[in-house]
This record gives C-alpha cells, sequence and structure tokens, in this order.
C-alpha cells in the first residue's frame, strides 16, 4: 500500500490540486452556462449540496449542480409510501431506476456527470480528491463491512475505479471489491489510466443513470 508512504501522499495530493485546477479552467464556461440552464427549466437552487462521508467517516457536504425538483424529498416520500416494489429497490440500492424526481435537463446532467462538476470546490478546500472511492452515505456502511476501514482511509474522490468500470451497471459486492483494490493497489499511473478512462466514460455516457 503505496500510500503508507509520506511521499507518495504528497505526490498524490500535488496530482490531484494540479489536475483539478486545469479541470476547473477547462470547465469555467459551464459554470456559467448550466446554472443559467437549471434556473430556466425549474425552480429551485442551482446548487445541491449532499451530505456523505469522508476520510475517516467525517460528514462533508458535497457539491452538485441541481439535478431534481425542489421538493424532491417530498416526492420520495410519497412514491415510497404508495409502492412497496420501488421502496424495497431504493432501499437496496439508494437510487431508483429511471427516477421521476429527476428533471429533464437533470437527467442529462447525469448522463455526461456534468453534475458532479461543482466537486472540483471540495477538492480545493481539501475534503475530495479528484480521483479516488466515491463517497458514501451513513446507511452503506455495512455494505463494506470489514473493508470499511480501508475505504474510509482515504479521501473520496469524483471519479474512480467503479466509476470507469461499469458505474451503475454493477453490483455493490463489485463496488466494495474495486474501492478496496484502489486504495490498496494505488499509484500515480492508476490515477493517470482511470482519469483517460473517465473522458471515455464520459464522452460515450457508460455506466451512467
Amino acid at each position: 500500500n503505496q500510500r503508507r508512504m509520506r511521499m507518495m501522499r504528497f505526490g498524490k495530493s500535488v496530482l490531484d490540486f494540479t489536475l483539478s485546477v486545469v479541470a476547473f479552467m477547462c470547465f469555467l464556461p459551464l459554470f456559467v452556462v448550466i446554472p443559467v440552464l437549471i434556473k430556466l427549466t425549474s425552480r429551485g437552487p442551482v446548487f445541491y449540496r449532499a451530505r456523505r462521508l469522508g476520510k475517516h467517516g467525517r460528514p462533508i457536504s458535497v457539491w452538485k449542480f441541481r439535478s431534481m425538483y425542489a421538493d424532491a424529498d417530498e416526492r420520495l416520500a410519497g412514491m415510497l409510501a404508495a409502492d412497496p416494489a420501488l421502496k424495497a429497490e431504493f432501499e437496496a440500492n439508494f437510487k431508483i431506476s429511471k427516477d421521476p424526481r429527476v428533471t429533464p435537463l437533470g437527467r442529462f446532467l447525469r448522463k455526461t456527470s456534468l453534475d458532479e462538476i461543482p466537486q472540483l470546490l471540495n477538492v480545493f478546500s481539501g475534503e475530495m480528491a479528484l480521483i479516488g472511492p466515491r463517497p458514501i452515505v451513513k446507511k452503506e456502511i455495512p455494505y463494506y463491512g470489514r473493508a470499511y476501514s480501508v475505504f474510509s482511509s482515504v479521501k473520496p474522490g469524483i471519479t474512480g475505479l467503479w466509476q470507469t468500470s461499469g458505474r451503475s451497471g454493477t453490483d455493490y459486492a463489485r463496488r466494495v471489491a474495486l474501492d478496496s483494490y484502489y486504495v490498496l493497489n494505488w499509484s500515480p499511473w492508476l490515477d493517470i489510466w482511470i482519469l483517460f478512462r473517465t473522458v471515455g466514460a464520459v464522452l460515450f455516457m457508460r455506466g451512467a443513470c
């Protein structure tokens, strides 16, 4: 596990920050265009802050462009109460296929992963890494079991091995295995490889929902 080496951890931080600055400059026009489109197509705030667990299980607020209707929580409660099968799907996967809470624009943002661009702000604040395991909610900890100590020993990332290996098309056991593999086998070359695969996954919208 190269992350145990102080110089390797420092190198990881420098690589993440440098690549994040480059990405921010490339995406800067979208920080103007996407908010305007969100305001024109649905009521509510431009950004959404999702409560997730960061390094060592510390709660963090993950920034996203809002992709759901403003009353999404109320809609979800009503849908789950009326449909036991839907409730079982949500409790198993923490998401719903063809989610009716998502706006038409939001569906496009999710499909292209553009809704996650604001998470660059989390990288600049030191809460996340550009590349790493995706942040989870507290209810997901049991899925990781003993592997959670490995998973939570690093900062969560905007993209990672799971996102470039099937994402929503994989089951949770494979997600845990991929996250654990990344932490234990990290290297700068693995990060660069994941970054190139991320570009392909976004361009061809593979695995997003």
